[in-house]
């Protein structure tokens, strides 16, 4: 029986990381993955393809809306082929994980491929594809399996027309009219795929507002947009019942005055958030104890309630983010090692991919005058940017929030062209808790969009804008 210092279960972001660090610590390390690819949720049916999707409808709708005024023509029909964007979303995917792969080898960190469960705290079983199973002994157990996509209870999900993000990512055709439950990041973003391929898309949301973690304002400004590009919203409807036919589904929801309301289309895509997915772990084995939302409770140090056996990524509490669940399983490597390290949950940011981006980091408004903290605000418009202007990406806006005393950055959110991008320069001067005039004296390069972060960042210091 091989013997290692410490076994990760699962290959995720967090999993795969965590082999990385332990290894450069010096640690024999092993990664254990149910599936015949590393990379998990992320790599293979998560962040990355979609994001392959995401850039090549971009590139479409570009090309049918946008590239004749900038002088570009082109003769005869622009058409969409569905199949080429599924198969070079795929080319990407598989490029990543074998780059996973490569790293796995370059680091010396022995794969096993196979469904890892415990025997006791200090031995997993690992079943094989093909039936057979083998055991190996670790002195230190992460786990990092993820989560799955969830559902709500009366909702069957056949995969054929009530699909999930994982089917969507390779459908075999444009839907004529997609029916989104949920409006939060996975539904808005391949909502505006299929939105730029040419289907109607209508998006129902239980709750007041799309994307409801994030600061009202960006919600308000995201929907505002994706309203012009033609998707439709309800809004404080509650899905009561779904039902799939043959070519068809039907939803039926109560309205936000308790009416019920119809929706036909001909797929629908069920994007209610993610649950931690723990199956076949047999945790009880190890004794490890979850919560009664599937979670594993962990300590401030990770560790479960078994000295020896720790959690990372979506399977424990907190937000479900490929970033946040690397640097946990950075954090837990370094633990192992005797190290000290820290993160600061309030400063992991948030990013919606759409077109224009969100992204955020820190504190909502909301959440500042629930905590009776007195703050100020600067904001400033995206279209006032020479930078957006010339690429003609003229919406949404960067607003910081500052404590009204000491002036310390406490929140920054941001709607407009290559947020996500921008919303690391925030994440940065919150971690050295600058003051928003910090940011305000820090030269910025023109023409770039970043000159909004520093015009709102002088609006917030005392309402000094320079372009504005």
């Amino acid at each position: 029986m091989s013997t290692y210092d410490v076994a990760i279960i699962g290959s995720g972001p967090g999993g795969y990381v965590a082999a990385i660090r332990c290894a450069q610590l010096g640690m024999k390390t092993a990664i254990i993955e149910k599936y015949d690819t590393l990379g998990g949720t992320c790599l293979n049916v998560g962040c990355i393809p979609s994001k392959a999707l995401l850039d090549s409808s971009h590139h479409y709708h570009d090309a049918i809306s946008h590239f004749e005024e900038h002088g570009i023509e082109i003769a005869g029909d622009i058409k969409a082929n569905l199949k080429k964007m599924i198969d070079r979303k795929q080319s990407v995917v598989d490029t990543n994980t074998s780059g996973i792969k490569y790293l796995m080898d370059k680091n010396k960190i022995t794969v096993y491929h196979g469904l890892g469960s415990f025997k006791d705290a200090t031995h997993i079983t690992i079943k094989k594809s093909d039936g057979k199973s083998e055991s190996i002994e670790a002195k230190n157990t992460i786990i990092a399996t993820g989560s799955k996509p969830s559902t709500l209870p009366f909702i069957k999900l056949d995969k054929k027309r009530v699909i999930t993000s994982t089917e969507a990512l390779s459908l075999k055709e444009v839907p004529k009219h997609l029916i989104v439950i949920g409006g939060g990041v996975i539904g808005l973003e391949l909502g505006q795929v299929y939105r730029r391929l040419g289907a109607e898309v209508s998006v129902i949301e239980y709750m007041d507002r799309i994307i409801p973690t994030m600061d009202a304002s960006l919600s308000k400004e995201l929907q505002k947009v994706l309203k012009k590009q033609g998707i439709k919203f309800y809004t404080k409807h509650k899905v009561t019942a779904v039902k799939a036919g043959a070519k068809e589904v039907t939803i039926t929801a109560d309205d936000k005055k308790g009416n019920p309301v119809e929706f036909k289309g001909d797929y629908c895509l069920v994007s209610v958030g993610r649950r931690p997915y723990t199956e076949g772990l047999n945790l009880d084995k190890a004794g490890v104890k979850v919560n009664d939302r599937g979670q594993i409770d962990v300590n401030d140090h990770l560790q479960t309630n078994v000295s020896n056996i720790y959690a990372i990524g979506d399977v424990i509490k907190g937000a479900m983010l490929a970033h946040k669940a690397e640097e946990e399983g950075v954090f837990v490597a370094e633990v192992l090692a005797g190290q000290k390290p820290h993160i600061d949950y309030n400063l992991i940011p948030g990013v919606v991919y759409t077109w224009p981006e969100v992204a955020a980091v820190g504190k909502t408004e909301e959440q500042l005058k629930e905590a009776g903290v007195d703050y100020k605000s600067g904001q400033f418009a995206m279209r006032a940017l020479g930078r957006s202007r010339a690429s003609g990406d003229i919406d949404g806006f960067v607003k910081i929030l500052a404590d009204a005393k000491t002036d310390e950055v406490l929140g920054v959110h941001m709607c407009g062209a290559r947020v996500a991008d921008l919303i690391s320069e925030a994440v940065v001067a919150m971690e050295f808790r600058a003051s928003a005039e910090d940011i305000a004296r820090i030269s910025h390069a023109h023409p770039t969009y970043a000159e909004a972060v520093k015009e709102a960042a002088l609006d917030a210091t005392d309402k000094r804008a320079l372009h504005s």
